[in-house]
């Protein structure tokens, strides 16, 4: 039996919706042939009450935190939710929170939380110019496809800040920071949502 292609996007729509773990939830959607509504029901019926109570729940409660660079140049504001007050006030939340400020202010090319975010438009625009320098350089029509593909992926690395490496590789054993969100996530027992985040610098438009 073929293996069922199951996306980033269909993952994270799943987890939103239950606050199971990221490996659970693409076990789920293989087993239900990407079926989200299916691999809900399967989910809950895994896990029992823990997907049960978080399903449908909004993260309605949270925490917003800033970075100030020592120069004064440098500034961010990250929304960090969760779904209780109690885990809002939660030491290793807050420092979680605190640590992708920090993270967003070293790493200017974050543009959007996560690739859900990113314009269809422009994923499709990155993609031709990279296809398209593919086969300047000469590269064999075959491979030109996958090249671009390569080079997207690395883009969205680049963009999407769920994507990125945190900028403390050696502290956070080179995880992203999607990554250390479902690590506090699977901790806390709530669903961790990085909601939305701005950066100033001085200068900038």
């Amino acid at each position: 039996m073929s293996t069922v292609q199951i996306s980033a996007k269909d993952v994270k729509a799943l987890r939103d919706r239950t606050g199971a773990g990221m490996m659970e939830c693409k076990g789920a959607l293989q087993e239900t042939g990407g079926d989200i509504d299916k691999a809900v029901e399967l989910l809950r019926v895994k896990l029992g009450n823990k997907v049960a109570k978080l399903a449908g729940r909004e993260t309605s409660e949270g925490t917003v935190q800033s970075y100030i660079h020592a120069t004064g140049k440098v500034g961010v504001l990250v929304e960090v939710d969760c779904n209780t007050d109690f885990v809002a006030t939660n030491e290793d939340f807050i420092a979680f929170a605190k640590d992708i400020a920090l993270h967003i202010a070293a790493m200017p090319t974050a543009k959007y939380v996560n690739e859900d975010e990113v314009d269809e438009e422009a994923k499709a625009a990155e993609l031709r110019v990279y296809e398209q320098q593919a086969a300047a350089e000469g590269k064999p029509e075959n491979i030109q496809a996958k090249i671009a593909e390569g080079k997207l992926k690395k883009w969205l690395e680049e963009v999407v800040l769920l994507n990125q490496v945190h900028v403390n590789a050696d502290k956070y054993e080179g995880r992203t920071i999607e990554q250390m969100r479902a690590d506090l996530s699977a901790k806390t027992g709530e669903n961790v949502v990085v909601r939305r985040f701005v950066r100033f610098a001085v200068g900038d438009e």
